[in-house]
């Protein structure tokens, strides 16, 4: 039950010598305040690069070409070499495990100066060449129309999608881009939607100044033939895309005449191991937090321990004539252990609170600020219920070892002492 006269006992105990109190409880309230300040920017880098991430297919990889580095059936290293349509069709062909192929073309010949016209307006942008199934692998957020489609590329349709900065360059005083033509190096595209770009990780182009065109239009359209110059996959929810990608790369060196033995003709980022790295990055920061505040936590119980030793020590006439007046061994083992838990969780939870405002105040400044990889800082409300738990059984641990020498003390040999 609640003894209102024990907590005030307690409280007199613990604040009779404030100074060493308030120094003695310093080593928690800091291993504390450590333990979630460290815990709370960890959060916030950790999100702000999920944030970076966010969209993109974690099955997902990349490829393309790169000059040869061995020679290989008569051809010399240094050889230059392109994917091709066919390439595609034998990879779907021959890797079940495929579950979307997207080829893509980058018009590096049409990204002239002010490659894109509209009315007076003009402004030199990226163009794409590119699949309905891009957003299966890459974060595109549609604020007005819709993406590329099937249709688009069975008949070979001039539409393209344009990025925010092209519609803000193009298209003043608030026009609705959608419907509009556009002239893109010559040739004319209805605009069929706007994209805002989502995350900040770029494969290869700026999303938001990119034109997206369907892939068999730019073919056409600009004569690139069956060109590809590079392609994404992702890979069945039950294959690694890391076996996949190594299937991919036998087949295209066998398609193209490249040795075995050639690790650089085929260039490629695995997403999937990318990913894998960062996880792996960041259960070693929260190790690293966790092991640094609370070994500084610790260091501070062991503290509280120590005085809590030496108050008993100081108490022993205070005791002695408790024990002679009645008090049972539970009733000294309680209050002491009780001082404990309160100068414990005292200055823990000071801590706590301190370690929380400072989060929410790492949070306020980097409000819209440019920081693009530390976002929203701080720590869930499970982790502070577990903190405080964590304050209770630490509190109780330090004053067990106190309370056992306290009741050790025989009543007439605590009397007599000086």
């Amino acid at each position: 039950m609640f003894d209102i006269d024990l907590y005030k006992e307690v409280w007199q105990a613990i604040s009779k010598n404030k100074w060493r109190s308030t120094v003695t409880a310093f080593g928690v309230f800091w291993g504390i305040f450590m333990l979630v300040a460290l815990a709370g920017v960890g959060n916030g880098l950790e999100n702000g690069i999920n944030k970076q991430f966010e969209g993109f297919a974690t099955n997902a990889a990349f490829m393309w070409t790169e000059n040869t580095t061995l020679p290989y059936k008569g051809f010399k290293k240094g050889r230059n070499w392109n994917l091709d349509n066919d390439d595609m069709i034998a990879l779907r062909t021959n890797i079940p495990e495929i579950e979307y192929l997207v080829p893509r073309l980058q018009a590096w010949r049409q990204s002239t100066t002010n490659n894109a016209v509209y009315k007076d307006q003009y402004g030199s942008f990226q163009v794409q060449g590119d699949y309905p199934y891009l957003i299966k692998v890459e974060p595109i957020k549609m604020t007005k129309g819709r993406f590329l489609n099937e249709i688009d590329i069975q008949q070979n349709r001039k539409v393209c999608v344009i990025g925010s900065r092209v519609e803000e360059v193009l298209f003043k005083n608030g026009e609705n881009p959608v419907g509009k033509y556009i002239r893109v190096s010559g040739v004319y595209f209805q605009v069929i939607g706007v994209t805002s770009p989502e995350g900040n990780i770029q494969i290869g182009y700026d999303k938001k100044e990119s034109i997206h065109i369907p892939f068999t239009t730019v073919q056409s359209a600009f004569n690139y033939g069956d060109i590809v110059h590079f392609f994404s996959f992702t890979a069945k929810s039950q294959f690694s895309v890391a076996d996949v990608e190594n299937r991919i790369i036998e087949i295209l060196k066998k398609r193209h005449d490249i040795s075995p033995d050639d690790q650089s003709a085929v260039g490629h980022i695995n997403i999937e191991r990318q990913f894998k790295i960062m996880s792996y990055l960041f259960i070693g920061i929260n190790v690293l937090i966790y092991l640094v505040g609370l070994g500084t936590l610790l260091a501070g119980i062991i503290g509280i321990s120590n005085i809590m030793l030496v108050i008993v020590k100081e108490r022993t006439q205070e005791i002695g004539i408790k024990r002679a007046l009645g008090a049972t061994p539970l009733n000294i083992i309680r209050q002491i252990v009780l001082e404990s838990i309160v100068l414990t969780f005292t200055a823990g939870y000071a801590g706590l609170i301190l370690g929380i405002a400072l989060n929410e105040l790492l949070g306020v400044a980097l409000t819209g600020t440019a920081s693009e990889v530390f976002l929203n800082p701080g720590i869930d409300l499970s982790m502070g219920i577990k903190s405080l738990v964590i304050l209770v059984i630490a509190g109780a641990l330090a004053g067990l070892l106190p309370a056992n020498r306290a009741v050790k003390v025989k009543p007439i040999d605590a009397i007599r002492e000086e």
